[in-house]
């Protein structure tokens, strides 16, 4: 008997009837709370990109706080990852509005 055969019990046994799973159903505060994470990313990541580059960002409080860090404070590589950082916030509050979708009602 080979397992081509109709009436060969292996294939018998392994044709199953897919089952039938019915779609999550999401509350009220899962949704409230994407929108509020997708608007706490998107404001972290507008300041973190924009802030390193204006005039406010020699004069704060951290810069103070440490004065032998002030040269590192200063450094364009150290405002250009605190600028990827804002950027990385930015993407991930753009993927989570894509993912809204999920709350849609079909």
């Amino acid at each position: 008997m080979m397992p081509s055969d109709p009436q060969s019990p292996a294939t018998a046994e392994t044709v199953h009837s897919p089952i039938a799973v019915p779609p999550p159903k999401y509350h009220w505060y899962q949704k409230v709370s994407a929108v509020v994470f997708i608007t706490f990313c998107l404001e972290i990541g507008l300041y973190l990109l924009i802030v390193p580059w204006t005039e406010s960002w020699d004069g704060n409080y951290f810069s103070g706080l440490l004065p032998p860090m002030k040269p590192y404070w200063g450094n364009l590589y150290v405002r250009g990852a605190v600028s990827g950082l804002g950027a990385v916030n930015l993407y991930i509050s753009l993927v989570e509005i894509f993912r809204l979708r999920r709350f849609a009602r079909r």
